[in-house]
């Protein structure tokens, strides 16, 4: 904030707050100035409130977000920050009525606190590999339970029962289980259809360890694949490693993106390949940096990203495969190391 030139700062994004001071309730809005840091919730969280939040004052209020205002209007300070990526135009209007003169509240010329996240530590490190291989154990025990006729559903349902079995605190968003012509929905959450005697299945799904997110995807073919289907599977296996091994500190997202996007150009997949090659993960499953062709961000050791580029028939079949891959200093690591190879059931 002193290098910014930021009097103080309003953090809304439970996110964020969590990063910061700890708290996971989900009213919370974390003032900073110069001289401390008061977390402000409602008497829902008094108790949690005092648990969780460290290296901030916590002050319960009926509504809490006024008295965060109210309170930065009163602390001295010229001007107050917040995230335009993160308050809509309503939060501002109410932020402004509670306190503060006319320009009061400054929008951030870019975000602070998502700036932080984008370099995970040790400790970050430690829970998110947790998460990361409890999925890999999830998928390795899932498949000798996969049979044609089972619903999508009871597939999905298997998957978080066993999550939740093993300690996961939720799935990392909603589990994506999607089968034959299906298999061509890049999000195909699962639904009653049946897993087919014939054709791919695509499994896209994550937990939630001790707040940090895992994802992974991995396509596996029921029955026997026609020449076609093996040569796509085999193309879009190729260009998930080809981007893991562009992963290395000092290159862009973009150099990443298109490691993967020129493989499938040369297999004349290209205009299958429907979306970015992956994104950061973290807190939320779906964080910066963003791995896509136009992304002049350069990698840096402790960013943690997803490589996922995917082939998409629509009527046909879908393939896609990813894997989480933190940024060392001398590479990427994969974090995800269940088998990418063909798996045929």
């Amino acid at each position: 904030m002193k290098q910014q030139g930021i009097d103080s700062l309003l953090i809304t994004h439970l996110p964020d707050v969590r990063y910061l001071c700890g708290f996971t309730g989900s009213n919370a809005f974390l003032a900073v100035t110069p001289n401390r840091a008061t977390m402000f919730t409602d008497g829902r969280y008094i108790a949690q409130a005092h648990q969780e939040t460290s290296a901030a004052r916590v002050v319960i209020a009926k509504a809490a977000r006024d008295a965060s205002c109210r309170w930065l209007a009163a602390s001295g300070v010229k001007h107050c920050a917040f995230d335009p990526e993160t308050t809509t135009v309503a939060d501002l209007a109410l932020y402004r009525k509670a306190g503060g003169s006319r320009g009061f509240f400054q929008p951030l010329a870019e975000p602070l606190v998502r700036n932080l996240r984008l370099i995970k530590d040790e400790d970050e490190l430690r829970l998110m590999k947790r998460a990361a291989h409890l999925g890999v154990d999830l998928f390795h025990e899932l498949l000798p339970q996969l049979q044609p006729g089972m619903p999508e559903t009871a597939v999905a349902a298997l998957l978080e029962n066993s999550a939740r079995g093993r300690g996961a605190e939720g799935m990392s968003f909603e589990t994506i289980v999607a089968s034959g012509p299906r298999s061509a929905l890049p999000h195909g959450r699962a639904t009653a259809q049946r897993l087919p005697r014939k054709g791919f299945l695509t499994l896209d799904f994550g937990v939630i360890l001790e707040g940090y997110c895992s994802d992974m995807t991995r396509t596996v073919f029921l029955g026997q694949p026609t020449r076609r289907e093996r040569f796509t599977y085999d193309a879009v296996r190729e260009a998930q490693q080809a981007a893991v091994e562009a992963v290395k500190p000092g290159v862009s997202c973009g150099e990443v993106d298109e490691a993967a996007r020129s493989v499938l150009r040369k297999a004349g997949l290209a205009e299958y390949f429907t979306h970015s090659t992956g994104h950061g993960v973290g807190l939320e499953i779906h964080e910066a940096p963003r791995i896509a062709a136009d992304q002049s961000q350069s990698l840096l050791p402790g960013m943690v990203v997803t490589i996922e580029p995917g082939v998409y028939i629509e009527d046909h079949f879908g393939v896609r495969i990813e894997d989480m891959v933190v940024v060392t200093r001398q590479g990427g690591q994969v974090l995800t190391p269940a088998s990418t190879g063909w798996t045929q059931l």
